[in-house]
């Protein structure tokens, strides 16, 4: 095993969780983040509108769409709420994707 002075970040898992972060699943941040872009667009609805309906700010939007960022339950829920989804209902979406 390499010590932590030998290992080197160009051969870090692109799938292991971001720097700083505590717990990442990067199939189902990609998952919420595709689901949520979907609904979204059905909408009509900017990034940017939905991240100010949704009190997050744009740029963590994007991430989260992108699949770079794992939401929390409150995101998840203010998300939810300013698409008009109840959060049961936006995560049975997710669920879904993950098994396709």
């Amino acid at each position: 095993m390499p010590s932590r002075s030998q290992s080197s970040k160009s051969t870090r898992n692109p799938k292991a969780r971001p720097a700083g972060t505590r717990g990442y699943d990067a199939s189902s941040a990609a998952a919420f983040g595709e689901v949520v872009r979907w609904a979204r667009q059905n909408a009509g609805i900017s990034q940017e509108a939905l991240a100010y309906m949704s009190d997050v700010e744009r740029a963590y939007m994007g991430r989260l769409e992108r699949g770079q960022n794992q939401p929390t339950l409150f995101v998840i829920l203010k998300i939810a709420n300013a698409l008009g989804y109840r959060s049961s209902e936006l995560m049975a979406l997710v669920e879904q994707r993950l098994l396709v």
